[in-house]
């Protein structure tokens, strides 16, 4: 992403008139496969404004069909969406077909509430139940993390149970997008029916929604003396409260960033988190539609105490962009295991009903120009059981940078 907050402003796209207003960045989602979260779910990339004008039927100049191996995917999801509309039927449910058929595997739509919910959850705080989900191999939903002192978490579900039903809905099979779009609400105290699994046991459970703050970074202060700082999703304040917990470390301090299950958030608060122990330069680099981009840290940060970026499977889109700019730059040793590998920028469009479809426009890369799309990041140990542990011990054993 360029320097920008998130605008969360989607472009407009009218069928038939070569009008695009583009919101102020570009997002990353780490979705389908991936761990979301009611609340900070979702990796996001930012990137520069842009202007381009798109017509769905024609091209700038009105003068003739454009050729339909130019035609961008958000044409062909808003022409559906407005002749759905005119035939009295769901132009979301229109472009999802659209979406389904484009083979974009981070691709979602959203209903104009659903977005609504989605901005606010990025600035922080949502309206739902506290638990994290991802989608297995096998199509199962799993609960991948319980917010603590949430619905979930007084009714007792646990990570690793296994999300069958919302509201007598079977949700195997179905994008994260589509589960964490029920478990979400607009309103608190507001109840949803959850069908469960825990090995051999089966059942349901009746939550209350409540709003919830993401809470999307804790510190702790060490045995040793060192610092962790986790970073469970990179929402709105994220970075500069990174940037706040390394200047209030006591001197000489390490600082220990955890960055295992953060399934991301929005770029331009990893940049900034970068920022804390990066005295400027490069972060990532960028394209939006063939367009190449370039992301930096501003000066001034701590470049002196030893760092140890720990990471896991559940790393995903910024965490993993942050951690591969401080492995690339000298600035961490990365512990832990392969990241998840969600390295696309997506971009939201309104459409013509309203709701709010995001694809995939392009990918970053790291400084040294690694693609982490589909590969992940390789840490420079690679540990399973114990990460943590190991992780404090190396950067115990680590001195200041020279």
């Amino acid at each position: 992403m360029s320097g920008l907050d998130w605008h969360a402003e989607p472009r407009r796209i009218r069928r038939g008139a070569a009008l695009t207003l583009v919101f102020a960045s570009v997002l990353a989602t780490g979705a389908a496969t991936g761990s979301w979260s009611e609340g900070a779910e979702e990796g996001r990339n930012q990137a520069a404004p842009s202007t381009r004008s798109i017509s769905a039927t024609r091209d700038a100049r009105g003068s003739g069909p454009v050729d339909p191996a130019d035609r961008d995917p958000a044409d062909e999801a808003a022409d559906a969406a407005a002749e759905a509309m005119a035939d009295g039927k769901s132009g979301k449910k229109a472009a999802e077909d659209v979406v389904s058929r484009s083979g974009d595997r981070w691709a979602s739509v959203y209903s104009q509430g659903e977005y609504r919910e989605f901005e606010q959850s990025l600035g922080g705080a949502y309206t739902g139940v506290g638990l994290w989900a991802r989608r297995e191999a096998d199509g199962r939903i799993e609960v991948s993390r319980v917010q603590r002192g949430g619905p979930a978490d007084r009714a007792g579900i646990r990570e690793g149970d296994k999300l069958t039903a919302i509201d007598g809905k079977d949700v195997t099979g179905r994008p994260v997008t589509d589960v964490v779009s029920l478990l979400r609400g607009t309103r608190a105290n507001t109840p949803v029916t959850l069908g469960l699994e825990r090995g051999t046991r089966a059942w349901t459970e009746t939550l209350r929604r409540a709003r919830l703050s993401t809470d999307s970074v804790t510190v702790t202060r060490l045995p040793g003396g060192a610092v962790m700082i986790k970073v469970a999703a990179f929402t709105k304040g994220s970075g500069e409260a990174v940037r706040k917990a390394v200047r209030e470390a006591p001197a000489g301090a390490g600082i220990l960033l955890d960055l295992r299950g953060n399934s991301g958030g929005l770029v331009s608060e990893a940049a900034t988190a970068s920022s804390a122990v990066l005295d400027g330069g490069l972060v990532a680099t960028y394209d939006v539609r063939g367009k190449q981009r370039a992301l930096h840290a501003e000066q001034g940060g701590d470049t002196t105490r030893p760092v140890v970026a720990l990471v896991d499977g559940g790393t995903m889109s910024a965490a993993e962009l942050l951690t591969g700019a401080l492995q690339d730059r000298g600035r961490a040793v990365v512990v832990g295991s392969r990241t998840f590998g969600k390295g696309s920028v997506q971009q939201p469009s309104r459409l013509p009903d309203g709701s709010v479809a995001e694809l995939t426009v392009g990918h970053y890369r790291t400084p040294s120009g690694k693609a982490v799309d589909g590969r992940g990041i390789t840490p420079d140990l690679e540990v399973e059981a114990g990460a943590q542990e190991r992780a404090e011990k190396v950067l115990t054993g680590l001195g200041p940078p020279s």
